[in-house]
């Protein structure tokens, strides 16, 4: 006996400034008995996921995790790693309770209002006013349902932290008074708040808060038993943990901030769930809303919630909550046609579904136990590409309608991609603003070459011209006003402007009292590489604890962080700054120049009043070549984002041996003449790292360590940037110059840069390298903590 089932083809057009997507429905037959898993499914790719998720297991990119991938019925399901792994170990079983983060923003939010306009309670493009009278006023009254659904509502990501709050109540408050930073319509802009307001909305119209609305009228009627907010502790045991916090793992408490203080019910976050229940959900939305006779939404309904909702004008897709082809849908993978839909979650969840195929995955792990430091990123990538190269019999190249009609470019322009994203720095974004925060004051700036707008006009021309805008004074870093230096510099005079330059790498390192008497303000604008003893920052620190002393502003032109703002990594500073490690923050910090500047004026009291000029666009998953922003040399020896990549971790060599200063390749070799490339290389490719390959070399360094003498090394060739521990490499790569030549190498030169002692002794003791690791976990979990406070974006 046959049942049947929709398959969708996708039709487009364009309707006034929106994208209308269909889905025309073809009948296809399929056994109510489910087909076999290898009916359905390679066998030898579903071993390449298992092999996959492992390697993420041992990388320590998560503690583990549980997959469900199925189609038709068939699915492949498995539990991968440990649940917990502090205060004790506990085996992950398939039965795993989540911490689902954002994907409460489909599974929870959008759901509910969606059952809201079928009821004809909610109108999609009503004013949010309408619903909530204190969302009005100061641009706001613009707002409607679907723009916070399409986060394009111009809200900015969250509601501040600070100063201190508490309650559901407060939470709204704030909702309500948020500015807007875009006019509605104009730009994506993932949000929090937007969800937190249709929460509300969801419980004045029902009577009912969120969660309990969703039990009954959701997760009850699918049989979702798992699924709901704030688990009973009497599931706690089930439930895998986040963050260390006070000693203890969080366990059964919402990891989010914000959904924490209102009581861990909210639109964004607080969802908890399992991959059992998050499939059930998945096939109610391909069987078109009905699940096993329960009848949960129209199917226009569900087509309605999956089909583009964002503006013509716009290159990020987005449906009502779900994510169709945004920068966050790494999800979909490289072979998913566009027109599929899912979400992540910020502690390692993700649910993609494929109505063409008929195929969804489920990944859900807590990456983010027992700190920050996990990342399932690019691993999301690679099962969602897994998956479709492992059903059978589908032919994802030719799906009719799948990709041309879900472009939202003008039909002149190729189709571009998800990872190349239009991003603006922060003088990009002061010049749309006509300088207007700068207007009628006398200000230095402190640049060099970087500092420039993503067509490579130079920061300082554009405050000499800059109306209403005094440029009196430029201080230049490390390297020089050119970026051309590697001694001390003096001060100087710019030829093109006459301004005095004032050296900030010279006698002094910091802005000077009678420097600074002249001022209004000092404007930072220079492109940091994301490492913590590249020294840029130092400067910024101390030229803030300057204008602190002095009550001048200080506005830092944010610029992106070029090897991301996903991943953390190194032990973090103990000891005494100094200007190659101005903070207590870890090798690698995974923040921007901007979020630093509100690091280090908050922790370090300074008192200065600062403004951050935001970047647009920008998101932490984000490498600079994926920005459409031009790459300049920060510095002489840092020619491109393959060094910039390594740096954090072959950096840390380059006092003990040579690091390729005086090459072709600076920070992609390593060697030193006392070593045998061969043996070296293959030493290190017994250490096991992923996403680097190392090839034998001979070389000589032209300058620097071991200058004009023949040295034995190795090549070092990326092959996965998002797999590669840059750091863990460097502290691989001491420890086997020690194993190997520990009469010849230089092991205590390190300790300037590495700033960590207990790292220092144990590679000399010859301790593994996941020995070496355990020890930055209690001070990675506590920056992380810490770094969360002044995170600007998403």
């Amino acid at each position: 006996m046959n049942r049947t089932y929709t398959r969708t083809r996708v039709w487009t057009r364009v309707v006034g400034t929106g994208l209308i997507l269909g889905l025309a429905a073809c009948t296809t037959t399929r056994p109510r008995v489910a087909p076999r898993l290898d009916q359905v499914f390679h066998p030898s790719k579903l071993a390449e996921i298992d092999a996959a998720i492992a390697q993420a297991v041992a990388d320590n990119r998560c503690p583990g995790g549980v997959l469900w991938l199925e189609r038709h019925g068939a699915a492949y399901r498995k539990a991968y790693g440990r649940r917990a792994l502090v205060p004790a170990e506990e085996p992950m079983t398939q039965d795993t309770i989540f911490d689902a983060a954002s994907i409460t923003k489909v599974a929870a939010c959008t759901p509910a209002i969606m059952l809201l306009v079928e009821r004809g309670q909610v109108q999609l493009d009503a004013p949010v006013k309408t619903y909530l009278p204190e969302f009005s006023g100061e641009g706001r009254d613009a707002v409607t349902v679907r723009h916070l659904l399409t986060h394009t509502s111009g809200l900015r990501p969250d509601i501040s932290l600070k100063p201190e709050w508490s309650g559901y109540a407060a939470a709204l408050a704030l909702c309500y008074a948020e500015k807007l930073q875009a006019q509605p319509g104009d730009r994506v802009i993932y949000s929090d708040t937007g969800p937190i307001l249709l929460g509300e909305v969801v419980r004045r119209l029902t009577g009912q808060p969120l969660d309990q609305f969703l039990a009954r009228e959701v997760y009850g009627p699918l049989k979702m038993v798992d699924t709901g907010f704030n688990p009973s502790p009497a599931k706690r045991e089930r439930i895998a943990p986040t963050e260390v916090e006070n000693g203890q793992p969080v366990r059964g408490v919402v990891h989010d901030p914000r959904a924490r203080r209102m009581g861990g019910v909210a639109g964004h976050a607080g969802l908890f769930t399992t991959a059992s229940d998050l499939a059930r959900f998945a096939r109610m939305m391909l069987n078109q809303g009905e699940l096993d006779g329960v009848r949960l939404f129209r199917p226009e309904t569900v087509r309605l919630m999956t089909q583009v909702q964002t503006p013509a004008h716009l290159t990020a897709r987005r449906g009502l909550g779900w994510d169709i082809g945004s920068s966050y849908a790494g999800q979909r993978g490289t072979v998913f046609p566009l027109g599929g839909y899912g979400h992540t979650g910020w502690t390692g969840t993700s649910l993609f579904i494929d109505p063409f195929s008929g195929t969804f995955i489920i990944f859900l792990s807590n990456r983010n136990h027992p700190t920050e430091a996990g990342n399932v990123i690019a691993l999301r990538r690679q099962l969602a590409t897994l998956a479709a190269q492992a059903v059978i019999g589908f032919n994802f190249s030719y799906v009719p309608g799948a990709l041309p009609e879900l472009t939202n470019e003008p039909p002149r322009r190729p189709v571009s991609s998800s990872r190349n994203v239009a991003v603006l720095n922060g003088i990009d974004g002061l010049a749309k603003q006509k300088f207007a925060p700068l207007k009628g004051l006398r200000v230095g700036l402190i640049t060099n070459h970087t500092g420039h707008d993503r067509t490579r006009r130079a920061t300082i021309d554009l405050l000499k011209a800059a109306p209403d805008v005094q440029l009196v004074a430029l201080f230049s870093p490390e390297h020089g006003i050119r970026g051309a230096l590697d001694e001390k510099i003096g001060d100087s005079v710019d030829e093109q402007t006459g301004l005095p330059i004032y050296s900030l790498y010279g006698e002094s390192r910091q802005p000077k009292a009678e420097q600074l008497r002249d001022l209004d303000a000092l404007v930072f604008d220079i492109q940091d590489i994301g490492c913590r003893f590249y020294t840029y920052i130092s400067t910024l620190g101390l030229a803030l604890e300057a204008a602190g002393k002095a009550r001048r502003k200080v506005f830092v032109l944010d610029r992106v962080n070029p090897i991301g703002g996903a991943a953390v990594e190194g032990p973090v500073l103990v000891g005494e700054p100094s200007f190659v490690g101005f903070h207590t923050i870890p090798l690698r910090h995974g923040m921007t120049v901007g979020e630093l500047a509100l690091m280090f004026n908050a922790e370090r009291k300074f008192g200065c009043e600062l403004t951050v000029i935001r970047l647009e666009g920008w998101t932490r998953d984000l490498w600079l070549d994926e920005t459409g922003l031009p790459w300049t040399n920060p510095s002489p020896n840092m020619r491109n984002l393959t060094e910039a990549t390594l740096y954090p971790g072959v950096g840390l060599l380059e006092s003990a041996v040579s690091v390729g200063r005086g090459t072709d390749t600076p920070f992609e070799v390593v060697g030193a003449p006392y070593a045998d490339d061969v043996k070296l290389a293959d030493a290190l490719h017994g250490a096991g790292l992923q996403g680097v390959r190392f090839v034998p070399i001979r070389f000589t360094p032209k300058a620097s360590t071991f200058k004009d003498r023949p040295c034995g090394g190795v090549y070092l060739v990326v092959t996965d940037r998002d797999r590669l521990p840059a750091v863990d490499l460097g502290i691989a790569l001491a420890l086997t110059f020690q194993r190997l030549y520990p009469k010849d190498f230089a092991l205590d030169k390190l300790s300037n840069l590495l700033r960590h002692p207990p790292t220092l002794d144990a590679i000399r003791a010859g301790q593994s390298l996941a020995d070496i690791k355990k020890a930055w976990v209690t001070d990675l979990a506590a920056f992380e903590k810490r770094r969360a406070e002044y995170l600007l974006y998403r």
